[in-house]
């Protein structure tokens, strides 16, 4: 098969374009501000709506509002965040321990889905879901676009939180 020579200098002539310096050059405009987070100055703070023992680090953003976040959720071992539903999407990553996680209006432990470091998930907004943690403490990172809430659907799971 033949490609024509004006193809070939088309293609070339893009690429060379795309790879260019100017592409990466210190004159681009950067949007927003930099965020520069180093793991050991999070200020973590008591997240009782998780549970006991629970806490939170805002990375950016007001769970307030309706805007960009990112916060790490620190969970003790033999933890169990009943059955719930966020007003938001939910993006989120396991950094450390095990996370058990499932969506379902009932919780059952032979349903959920085992996430360990580096695993993904995605959570519209109003899905009923539950997590719980085992014998290792679990962070995990949770980002979306606020405000951020949690409504737990049974009021003995809601009063668990507050222990």
């Amino acid at each position: 098969m033949k490609i024509s020579r004006s193809v070939v200098i088309a293609a070339v002539v893009a690429m060379s374009g795309a790879l260019s310096p100017s592409v990466f050059s210190a004159d681009t405009p950067v949007k927003g501000d930099f965020i520069s987070i180093k793991a050991s100055e999070l200020k973590w703070v008591d997240a009782p709506s998780l549970g006991p023992k629970a806490k939170v680090a805002v990375l950016e953003g007001d769970l307030k509002s309706t805007e960009p976040f990112t916060m790490r959720a620190k969970l003790p071992p033999k933890l169990t965040i009943g059955v719930h539903t966020h007003p938001t999407t939910e993006r989120v990553t396991v950094l450390s321990g095990v996370l058990y996680f499932s969506l379902g209006d009932k919780i059952d432990p032979a349903k959920a889905t085992i996430y360990r470091p580096g695993d993904a998930f995605m959570v519209p907004a109003g899905a009923s879901m539950y997590a719980f943690t085992k014998d290792k403490e679990t962070i995990i990172q949770i980002h979306g676009t606020g405000p951020w809430g949690i409504d737990y659907q049974a009021p003995a799971d809601e009063s668990k939180t507050k222990k």
